[in-house]
């Protein structure tokens, strides 16, 4: 894989960052971002590591196509994220479509060996199909004339000196920058269906990390600065400045308008069948054994087989 475009940084995203906690707490309770997963074998899919482990690392969803929480256009239709994914793509043509925030509490360990986020081809996308098999579309590199540009903005509201984030603008096999300390308001706009990238560890490393989470655990908003971590019972405590706090926007992108009314009409758009049989021509090509599933999006032996075959992580680390 080689080099993505170039990030850009911004400086001081909202005038009043106040708002975002306001948002966080508002519209808590949050759950694990493993929730859009089902077995480890698709968990290997979206990164090649071991098994997968449920963290304290939660999720909410704030606007898909329209906002879905009060307040969600702060972000949705900010000017200057928009202006940097026209500067970066090199087109006027932005359709802000996502925002979600992300909420980590005491992972002393990197979030995984560096992951792409989720892309999305025409017809073919994470409303209608699992985010595993988007992920593995992506990585393959076989669908590249159906891909959905995306830009993505990643900023960060937390003021502690830790977890900062880790990226690879000159591609896996080259070394990472490192955005770290004073980040708070801040926030880098890229490719990151493209970019590797990954959060480095959040809280001291001697607390170790909440055991017992599920799916079902939830980040609730107690009351002032209190918040806890709820299973079946109480299991942890956390407070506001414990709270590592970013929130991600995405905006299609489209060269032109012949593009984008593609996109619109649906005049080019690939389907869920042509994508496994592109999938099956490949591997032949490969000489990869494997067999022909009956749901190839429910068979884990497939699963693994496109993991194995398609998904890789960065070599050089910081």
């Amino acid at each position: 894989m080689s080099a993505c475009l170039a990030p850009i940084a911004i400086d001081s995203l909202l005038e009043d960052p106040s708002v975002v906690r306001e948002l966080i707490e508002r519209n808590s309770p949050y759950f694990p971002v493993q929730r859009y997963l089902h077995s480890d074998a698709e968990h290997r899919a979206i990164s090649a590591q071991g098994p997968m482990i449920v963290a304290p690392n939660f999720r909410g969803d704030w606007a898909y196509d329209r906002p879905l929480i009060d307040g969600a256009d702060v972000f949705l239709h900010h000017p200057r994220l928009i202006e940097a994914a026209a500067e970066l793509f090199d087109t006027e043509l932005i359709r802000p479509q996502q925002v979600y925030s992300n909420i980590t509490w005491q992972l002393p360990f990197h979030q995984g060996k560096g992951h792409t986020d989720v892309p999305a081809f025409r017809g073919v996308d994470r409303t209608r199909y699992p985010v595993w098999f988007l992920h593995v579309m992506g990585r393959s590199g076989l669908f590249e004339a159906e891909r959905v540009q995306i830009a993505t903005a990643v900023a960060w509201y937390y003021e502690g000196a830790d977890g900062g984030f880790e990226y690879w603008p000159n591609g896996p096999d080259n070394p990472p920058q490192l955005h770290q300390g004073a980040i708070s308001n801040t926030a880098i706009v890229g490719d990151n269906d493209r970019m590797f990238h990954r959060v480095m560890p959040v809280g001291r490393s001697e607390d170790g990390m909440l055991d017992g989470m599920t799916l079902q655990t939830r980040l609730e908003h107690a009351d002032g600065d209190g918040w806890r971590i709820v299973g079946d019972d109480p299991m942890a405590e956390p407070t506001w400045e414990q709270l590592r706090i970013s929130v991600s926007w995405k905006a299609m992108v489209f060269r032109d308008a012949a593009e984008q009314d593609a996109y619109d009409r649906h005049s080019a758009d690939l389907s869920i069948e042509h994508a496994f049989e592109r999938f099956y021509r490949d591997l032949e090509r490969r000489q990869v054994s494997f067999r022909r599933p009956q749901l190839p999006l429910e068979d884990p032996d497939f699963v693994e087989v496109l993991s194995q075959t398609y998904i890789r992580d960065p070599t050089v680390y910081g």
